[in-house]
């Protein structure tokens, strides 16, 4: 397999997604239902575009050196600091060419098969979370669901669904309270307070990683309530028009909490070069979504693995080129913010 072949299948394969030589957000702007950024698309677009403005600064005049890429979370080690974001419902999003278990199948066998993990999606239809729970089962618990800001039973009752099938932990983007769409099938969501996720978040043993945390208050409120870790996260731009991008939040959001949980960010990352810029910047790891879909698409199972590779190995010259011999050696030295 090869990268362009994959774009090429995943372009006939998925009735929503252009495939766009750059995923930028740009061409499916306003596209929901559908991939596109909410509004004007400039959430999404901003992603991608603040990314561009990190510059990576070279330096290879140090003693040869192995390269390390893993990192330790929830007890285990994993290959590179790169995991799928959670993504559901795709026959409504991309097309009817999987169903929804057949996707998170690709999606989660293909991150285990490369060494890393994806976080599943959930949605109005049961289904949409049981499905790719069913191939975590099946897959030893290697993977992390993640549910929407329902009422709290809901929230429960999904949590038990997880630990019955021994998960390595679980999310909530609760960046979806703003998800009208959801409301209007009948299954509304809604923000949380800190005492409203300090009982959700006792409820398990379980890690517990909330998804959606775009300021420094945000990041405080998840350290008081308890989490695990913070996505840092704008739901790729689907859920608020005109906000700033993750990239540009997440250095005053590390300065304040880093240390106290663990920093995950995603939006708009599209290289092994972008994932060596959000750790600089202070994230322990990075989520992808959109090009996991593509690859999904394009390649299965094998396409996953295929692209996950093809990240990690971006991050691991990416590495070579700077000095940086592990994960804990890549600091805010070594890239320059040009505007």
């Amino acid at each position: 397999m090869n990268y362009k072949i994959l774009l090429e299948n995943a372009r006939k394969n998925i009735k929503s997604c252009r495939v766009c030589q750059v995923c930028d957000g740009k061409a499916c702007k306003g596209e929901i239902p559908g991939i596109g950024g909410k509004g004007t698309g400039l959430g999404f677009i901003r992603n991608y575009e603040k990314l561009r403005e990190i510059k990576i600064n070279m330096d290879t005049i140090y003693s040869l050196q192995e390269v390390d890429t893993s990192i330790k979370l929830f007890g285990k080690r994993f290959k590179y600091p790169i995991f799928a974001a959670p993504i559901g419902d795709v026959k409504l999003n991309y097309s009817d060419f999987f169903t929804e278990y057949e996707y998170q199948k690709a999606i989660v066998v293909g991150c285990k098969n490369a060494g890393t993990i994806a976080f599943t999606g959930d949605g109005v239809k049961d289904y949409v979370f049981k499905k790719p729970l069913e191939v975590i089962g099946e897959n030893d618990g290697w993977g992390i669901p993640t549910i929407k800001p329902w009422k709290k039973d809901e929230i429960l009752r999904k949590i038990r669904l997880a630990e019955e099938k021994k998960v390595l932990a679980v999310a909530m983007d609760i960046d979806a309270a703003g998800l009208a769409l959801l409301g209007m099938q009948g299954k509304p969501v809604s923000p949380k307070s800190v005492d409203d996720l300090k009982e959700i978040i006792a409820s398990t043993k379980l890690p517990f990683i909330l998804k959606g945390i775009m300021t420094v208050k945000g990041a405080l409120k998840a350290v008081e309530a308890g989490a695990y870790g913070i996505v840092v996260s704008n739901h790729g731009g689907r859920v608020l028009d005109e906000t700033l991008s993750t990239i540009e939040v997440l250095p005053m959001i590390s300065r304040e909490v880093k240390g106290k949980l663990k920093i995950f960010v995603d939006g708009g990352f599209r290289s092994g070069l972008d994932v060596f810029k959000a750790i600089a910047l202070g994230a322990d790891a990075v989520l992808i979504g959109r090009p996991y879909s593509i690859a999904a698409y394009g390649g299965g199972i094998e396409g996953v693995e295929f692209y996950t590779n093809k990240i990690g190995g971006e991050l691991h010259n990416t590495m070579i080129m700077t000095g940086a011999k592990d994960l804990n050696s890549i600091d805010e030295s070594m890239v320059t913010i040009v505007k």
